[in-house]
């Protein structure tokens, strides 16, 4: 059931957005959320007071260490919990890549996998031809009937992110997708998501947690998260080196 809701969530299905409080949702930009509360049941406030808004698409990155809330505000933005008070808003359909791509590749090859995550309305031609297109983007190409057992990790986590991508998604999240990888791994990762992000023709807009301070040099903008609250946006290497200084002070 755990592997259904999270592949669920990844294919931006059964979760609505909480709306905002009328105007138009493309004011506040790709994503916009005002005042975000959440206590966990065991009395745990997870976020407080929380405000976060992407401006433009892109690749935008948060850091924070275990407990900071960032988890919980995912979960929010896909819609797998309720925020307690506050509002989220986007004009964008949502999907999720989690850290372990296994939890949400469901189907034995790469083609039925992607098959699964898209909208039916589409003939079946043009939805061969949209797998075709989604493993071009991310590299896989000519894996289409590749047994996904046989793939490797980076392999897996890019295929996850063409499966999220496969339900019409301008919205990503991306919950520590390099967590698990290789370094040569978690750089084709990385690449591939950075280049999706900056096409020409419809970017994607994408919000990435990470522990990796290198990964930050990537961002169009990071942010720190600590006790529930996002700081200010800030350029990625910026943020790398203010963190890398804290640490080596103390």
């Amino acid at each position: 059931m755990k592997k259904l809701q999270q592949r669920a969530a990844a294919n931006g299905l059964a979760f609505p957005l909480i709306p905002d409080q009328g105007g138009d949702v493309r004011a506040g930009g790709e994503l916009n959320l005002q005042q975000l509360c959440y206590r966990w049941p065991n009395g745990n406030q997870a976020l407080r007071n929380c405000n976060l808004t992407i401006p433009k698409p892109g690749l935008w990155m948060l850091v924070g260490s275990n407990g900071s809330g960032k988890s919980t505000l995912f979960r929010l933005i896909s819609g797998l919990v309720q925020p307690q008070s506050g509002s989220i808003s986007t004009p964008h359909r949502v999907a999720m890549v989690f850290q372990n791509p296994d939890h949400q590749l469901l189907l034995p090859s790469c083609s039925s996998d992607l098959l699964l995550g898209l909208t039916n309305s589409s003939t079946n031609n043009n939805r061969i031809r949209c797998v075709d297109d989604l493993l071009d983007q991310l590299g896989l190409n000519g894996l289409a009937t590749r047994p996904i057992h046989t793939l490797s990790g980076g392999q897996k986590q890019r295929l996850a992110i063409a499966g999220a991508l496969a339900s019409d998604a301008g919205l990503l999240l991306l919950d520590e997708p390099t967590a698990l990888l290789d370094p040569e791994s978690q750089r084709t990762v990385l690449d591939a998501v950075h280049t999706l992000c900056q096409k020409r023709d419809q970017p994607l807009t994408a919000l990435w947690i990470t522990h990796r301070l290198e990964e930050l040099d990537r961002a169009d903008g990071a942010a720190r998260m600590q006790d529930g609250r996002i700081e200010p946006w800030q350029d990625g290497p910026s943020l790398r080196k203010r963190l890398q200084s804290g640490r080596s002070g103390r």
